[in-house]
């Protein structure tokens, strides 16, 4: 697919790139090489691919589920200025 110097100025507009106007058949050609490189990506058959989240099929390794801290919340709210039924109280802020 090629472009046109009017659809270069749009797009370089709407990207808000600031380019020279002696870089605009530089940037021309480049955005057809990518937009070539889309087309041919779209007439390669996938039919009957199935989707993948990630290239290389390997599972997650995950830790085990243990508690590794001790619970220290009597000790935070024994300094608290006020506490209720294990939570914090704070004055009203709005009205």
């Amino acid at each position: 697919m090629s472009l046109s110097h009017d659809q270069i100025r749009r797009i370089v507009k709407l990207a808000r790139i600031a380019i020279r106007p002696e870089e605009s058949e530089a940037v021309r050609a480049r955005l057809s090489c990518v937009l070539a490189l889309v087309d041919e990506l779209r007439a390669v058959d996938t039919t009957g691919v199935e989707p993948m989240s990630h290239a290389v099929d390997v599972g997650q390794r995950l830790r085990r589920d243990e508690v590794s801290e001790q619970d220290n919340h009597a000790v935070y709210q024994s300094v608290a200025p006020a506490v209720q039924e294990n939570l914090y109280l704070v004055p009203k802020v709005i009205e």
